[in-house]
């Protein structure tokens, strides 16, 4: 068993897609999202037929009270927390040019994007460090699975370009900060991925990545960026913390 895995947003896409690698590979997984666990149920069960123990924590990391509860939840049942996977996150409400875009769109998908995030990883942190102290064998990661909108423009989306931006950031930080506590902490910048959250611009996609957008021509799954999560997490990348990967199948190498 390689200890417990809190994963944001990991009920659906990406997120739950991170918690099923995860717990194929023996993490008892906690997943956190904002439904009523009556609507995860199918996807708990999926979790506990994989042979751990899973369970659902429901909460707003957007809001202090909604952090506070998520990670009281996983330390009352698992007792700690090994392996931090920063997932949760929220598209623009509606799509504004950058020069009609109001502060309360902005406020919303910063709260939860950047600065929920932020503050969920402090005290996740603040946990790894204590039980360090403890207990100098065991393996502590945090990852933060961000976007190539960290890099690439798109001003009707401004306010979502900024907050993953901002996780690049913190990923340094972080990085910086932990490390005397040998807690790596790494940054996933994912392209392209086939999810609900895309599901409203397939065809959008599907002619960009037709006409080149991406060196690998297809989209990419969730199932890609949780192969790249338990990589990091169990340590097949070494002497690398702070260190940012882009899964977006080539799209920000700069071609002539």
């Amino acid at each position: 068993m390689n200890g417990t895995a809190l994963i944001t947003g990991g009920s659906r896409g990406i997120g739950f897609a991170v918690a099923t690698a995860l717990a194929k590979a023996g993490y008892n997984v906690a997943i956190n999202g904002v439904r009523e666990e009556a609507d995860v149920k199918p996807q708990l069960k999926t979790l506990l037929e994989l042979n751990v123990d899973a369970i659902y924590c429901q909460g707003n990391i957007g809001e202090a009270e909604g952090r506070s509860a998520i990670l009281e939840k996983v330390l009352a049942h698992f007792g700690s927390v090994e392996l931090l996977v920063n997932n949760a996150g929220v598209a623009p409400a509606v799509r504004h040019d950058i020069l009609d875009l109001d502060e309360s769109n902005y406020d919303r998908l910063l709260d939860i994007n950047l600065k929920g995030t932020f503050f969920l990883t402090q005290q996740v942190a603040r946990h790894m460090i204590a039980g360090r102290k403890t207990d100098q064998s065991k393996r502590l990661c945090i990852i933060t699975i961000s976007s190539i909108s960290a890099t690439v423009a798109s001003v009707n989306r401004a306010e979502y370009c900024i907050s993953k931006a901002g996780l690049g950031m913190l990923t340094k930080l972080f990085a910086t900060r932990l490390a005397a506590h040998e807690i790596p902490v790494y940054e996933i910048r994912p392209g392209i991925i086939k999810t609900d959250m895309t599901s409203a611009v397939t065809e959008k996609y599907d002619k960009l990545i037709q006409e080149g957008l991406t060196l690998e021509g297809r989209w990419g799954t969730p199932e890609d960026i949780g192969k790249i999560v338990l990589t990091l997490a169990t340590g097949q990348i070494p002497y690398a913390t702070g260190q940012v990967i882009e899964a977006a199948g080539g799209m920000g190498i700069m071609r002539l």
